[in-house]
This record gives C-alpha cells, sequence and structure tokens, in this order.
C-alpha cells in the first residue's frame, strides 16, 4: 500500500477508535490519539551549497530553507496487563537518521507491544521499536530545553529495536531496565552480525525534582569474523532546583575495539544546560558541551587530531497556548584545529541560527 495513503487512512481513522474504551471481566482498554509537528528553518553558517549540514546533525538538518524536522502521529493502547504503541512520522529527521533501514520501516517512529509480566510488582516486557534508553533529549524537539540537540544526543541512539524489561519500585523511585536488541540503533542488523546487544537503565527519583540516569551498552559493531566491540555509558542528572531555575548535566564514554588490528578507539562528551523560566509562557536555556573523538568512530576529519570540539548555544521559548511553542537559538562552535567549516571553508568556528514551530495535539 503507498505509504502517504496509509497515513491518511490511519489519520482518518485513529481519532474515532481513540474515543473508544472497551472492558471484559480482567483488562479495561484504554486506546489514546495524539500527533505532534515540528517545522523549522535553520542557517548554518557553514553555508553548504547543497544545503545540508554536516553528516553528524540528523535534527534540523537542512540549511536555509522551510522544512519539518519531525511530524508524528501515534495511536497507543494500555490495560492493566498489556500496552502497545504504534507511531508514523514524516520529516527530515526520519530521511536522515532512518537512512540505513529498510526503506518501509524509515517512516516508524515506534511500533511495540508489552505485557506485565508479576501481578504485584510493576514489572513488565516490551518488544518492537523502542524509544532509547540513552540520554536526556529525545527526537522530540518540545520535549527538550533547547531546540537544537547536543552533539553527544546526536550521536547516540534515539531509538532500539528489541525487547526490554523494566522494573519500577513501589516507591517509584527506582526504575530499572535490562534491554537486547539488534544493535546500536538498528532495526537492521548488521550483514553477518549473528551476536545480540545489550543495555542497561537505572534510574533513581527521589522526588519531583531530581533524577539520576545510568545506561550502558554493549555490542558488536562489525561482522561476527571481525569483531569491533563497542562498550559506552551514559550518565545524566536533571534538577529543578526552583520553579524557575533548572540544570541538566551529562556525560558520555565510549571504547570500541577491532580485531584485526588490535587497536581501541575511544571517545568522550558532556553537556550543561541551565535554564530559566521567565514566565509560564517564556523560557530561555544556556547550554555548553564538548565532543572528543579523536580516531573518528563517529565523526571523521582529515586533521591530525579527530574531532576536539567546544559548543555555546542560547535557547528562547515562547509558548503562546499550551499545546503551541516558538522556539529561536544561536549556537556557536569551537574546534582545537580546522575540522569544522565556516563559509565554505575549513576553520576551526561554525555558527548556526535556527527557529521553529512545534504543535502537539
Amino acid at each position: 500500500m503507498n505509504k502517504c495513503l496509509f497515513i491518511c487512512l490511519l489519520a482518518y481513522s485513529l481519532p474515532a477508535i481513540a474515543t473508544a474504551q472497551s472492558t471484559d471481566t480482567t483488562h479495561t482498554w484504554h486506546t489514546t490519539f495524539s500527533g505532534y509537528i515540528d517545522a523549522y528553518y535553520c542557517f548554518d553558517f557553514a553555508q553548504p551549497k547543497n544545503n545540508e549540514r554536516a553528516p553528524y546533525w540528523y535534527n534540523h538538518r537542512r540549511h536555509n530553507e522551510f522544512n519539518v524536522n519531525h511530524g508524528i502521529i501515534k495511536a497507543a493502547i494500555t490495560s492493566n496487563k498489556v500496552r502497545g504503541n504504534i507511531a508514523l512520522m514524516i520529516g527530515t529527521y526520519s530521511q536522515y537518521n532512518l537512512i540505513n533501514e529498510q526503506e518501509l520501516i524509515r517512516n516508524i517512529y515506534e511500533g511495540n507491544v508489552g505485557f506485565k509480566l508479576s501481578k504485584k510488582a510493576n514489572l513488565w516486557i516490551d518488544a518492537g521499536i523502542l524509544s532509547s534508553h540513552i540520554g536526556f533529549e529525545s527526537a522530540i524537539s518540545k520535549d527538550c530545553w533547547t531546540l537544537l540537540r547536543s552533539i553527544l544526543a546526536d550521536n547516540t541512539p534515539y531509538y532500539m529495536a528489541g525487547i526490554k524489561t523494566t522494573y519500577t519500585s513501589p516507591n517509584t523511585k527506582w526504575i530499572l531496565t535490562g534491554l537486547i536488541s539488534n544493535g546500536w540503533q538498528r532495526i537492521k542488523k548488521i550483514q553477518d552480525n549473528s551476536m545480540p546487544s545489550f543495555g542497561t537503565q537505572i534510574q533513581y527519583i527521589p522526588n519531583s525534582k531530581i533524577t539520576l540516569n545510568s545506561s550502558t551498552y554493549f555490542g558488536n559493531e562489525g561482522a561476527d569474523s571481525l569483531k569491533q566491540m563497542r562498550f559506552f555509558h551514559n550518565f545524566y542528572a536533571i534538577c529543578n532546583l526552583t520553579s524557575k531555575w533548572g540544570v541538566i548535566a551529562g556525560f558520555d564514554i565510549g571504547r570500541q575495539g577491532n580485531q584485526a588490528t588490535k587497536q581501541t578507539r575511544t571517545w568522550n562528551a558532556a553537556a550543561f544546560m541551565l535554564r530559566y523560566k521567565i514566565n509560564p509562557k517564556i523560557t530561555i536555556c544556556g547550554r555548553g558541551e564538548y565532543y572528543i573523538d579523536k580516531k573518528g568512530v563517529f565523526i571523521s576529519t582529515n586533521t591530525p587530531n579527530g574531532f576536539q570540539t567546544f559548543g555555546y548555544s542560547l535557547n528562547l521559548d515562547y509558548a503562546p497556548a499550551e499545546n503551541l511553542l516558538l522556539r529561536i537559538e544561536g549556537r556557536g562552535f569551537r574546534s582545537r584545529e580546522e575540522a569544522l567549516v565556516l563559509n565554505r571553508k575549513a576553520s576551526k568556528q561554525n555558527y548556526v541560527a535556527a527557529t521553529s514551530m512545534a504543535i502537539s495535539f
């Protein structure tokens, strides 16, 4: 079936489904319908001739044109024992971030089903295409503190395909997750790779103001005959200091070996955000970050010391209505060597300005 026709039929039928509830002796079913769209304009002072920003950006990738970063239509069904989600998407995010997936899969944002394993404990198992357990920034812009993602977010998984088990403690302060997946943000496995990948997530939420998170990943990023074992750890803390002030600090560290060359490559990254709510409608957020990938695990350069870049940004949000968010952001980068581009020339600096309108329903 034509993908556009399929999406239109789904959009037509889901609102009616969304209002339906069914009850039997053991289950009360709830079906909900939601949507989201993020339209944007981005000007990259690298000024790429093909209007395509650097390949390590996956959100708001197009330069000097009006476009849609992310549009989602979603249906979710839940009961006390079963849950499931199906979400379809369009936009430049899916165009670039899922380019290595099979064509008919590239427009699926979520597709998963789960059931509760215990009558007493809050223990669930979910399988399918799932949101990633790594990082504090999601693919949905309105849920992030800044319009443009940090370098570490755009170079870690936004989604995983696999099966996970999640336990939430009775006091809801602890959330423990174990994951088996097809690989590092992969639905389609690497050819000749038969090994599963593994992940864990530990969240501690002592109160409504603080969230502490530790996530790991372990897997082979090459064929069975040429193992490239990747070990990765992500940590972040979210602290809402007051009703107006909030802080996020995140740190990534990774290591990847190569059985053929006997070499090990490492990378690390960090981001710090400080947010201030001027009033219920206006919020500003400043960010500092760095990304060090000397051996080009994710970001390759032609420089002797690889990609070593510091970034800074200032973001302004205006919410004229509950479900509408207007955003503008200015951003700068400075690299140790000429690993960036400015005015179509190799440079130690780069600048970006972006704006967006996002609506959810």
